[in-house]
């Protein structure tokens, strides 16, 4: 994947991907402020607690950043297509364009889009054949994040030991409407929905199938499933697994055969 950025214009796609960035704002500034600090303050808990809240931070909003502008595979109108799949072309009926079989055209982007999954207006961008990594990694640490939200929200009432600088009952009338219901509901409903698009998203991956051809039901010689070593390397571009999770590089295409060693 080549590293430029890719903005689409589409306002509603704007306002999405700025509700997602207020959600994100919102926990990370408030969760540390109102238990992580103060808590590690008074020695409650370890150092190792903060830093890997910040750590699962950084890592879903670099993910989401990414997959945002990333190019998802654009085919641009003097595209050099592999010699391979020359003979499996098709024309666009939409920008009257040779392209390789599985890619889709995009009405709200206005282009067509190397094997397409979808287009995601909470990212602002398609998912395609060269961010579809990025976009799973946002699904992965979006689940993290919200999971541990909702845990440190739970030990700060149930388990954490009261802090001695804080009046217990200023704090309950200042921040458990904050705390306790708002920064819950975000993590529930962020926590449920990315798990069930992820598990969508791990599915296709393994049986070979994209959103839209599960919905068009257009399954002809595709939908075969693969081991899942060989489908994830070839989604994330690599066969070193410690580098699935890694928002900050690059991606190439990697082909494997069934009979590949994949690294640890």
């Amino acid at each position: 994947m080549k590293l430029r950025l890719h903005f689409v214009v589409d306002p509603m796609g704007w306002f999405c991907i700025s509700t997602v960035l207020f959600i994100w704002l919102y926990n990370t500034l408030l969760i540390p402020k109102l238990v992580l600090l103060p808590h590690y303050a008074e020695e409650h808990i370890p150092s190792a607690l903060v830093v890997c809240y910040y750590l699962a931070s950084l890592l879903c909003v670099s993910a989401l950043l990414r997959a945002s502008t990333a190019d998802p595979g654009k085919l641009a109108q003097e595209s050099k297509i592999p010699l391979a799949e020359r003979d499996s072309l098709e024309l666009c009926n939409k920008c009257n364009m040779m392209r390789p079989k599985r890619s889709h055209h995009c009405s709200r982007c206005g282009h067509c889009v190397r094997r397409m999954d979808h287009h995601c207006p909470w990212i602002n961008n398609c998912v395609g054949e060269d961010n579809h990594w990025l976009f799973l990694q946002l699904c992965f640490y979006t689940q993290v994040l919200s999971l541990y939200t909702l845990v440190l929200d739970f030990c700060q009432y149930y388990y954490f030991q009261p802090l001695s600088s804080v009046d217990l009952e200023e704090f309950a009338v200042r921040h458990e409407l904050a705390l306790l219901r708002v920064s819950c509901i975000m993590g529930l409903i962020m926590f449920g929905g990315m798990g069930g698009l992820f598990y969508t998203q791990l599915k296709g991956i393994l049986t070979d199938t994209t959103t839209i051809e599960k919905m068009s039901h257009s399954l002809e010689d595709i939908g075969r499933r693969r081991p899942w070593q060989q489908a994830m390397a070839e989604v994330f571009g690599t066969r070193w697994k410690i580098l699935w999770f890694l928002p900050f590089r690059s991606r190439q295409p990697l082909k494997l055969n069934l009979t590949s060693r994949s690294h640890v």
